[in-house]
């Protein structure tokens, strides 16, 4: 590699708007996200998920189907 054209790597602090902070690598001194593994909720298991019930119930009574 040549020298003098690559930017510095060094060690970086990750801040989550929760508050949650975390050390990684980058090219910037700082990096500020507004969701985190913390506090996201896939990852936290407070994801609900949307369940679309009735639509076999509502098909069936429209076309009179059992």
């Amino acid at each position: 590699m040549k020298s003098g054209i690559h930017p510095k790597y060094d060690k970086t602090i990750v801040r989550c708007a929760c508050g949650n902070e975390f050390e990684t690598r980058s090219t910037r001194d700082e990096i500020r996200v507004e969701i985190c593994s913390e506090c996201h909720p896939f990852y936290t298991g407070s994801q609900k998920t949307v369940e679309r019930g009735g639509r076999a119930e509502k098909f069936k009574k429209k076309y009179g189907l059992k």
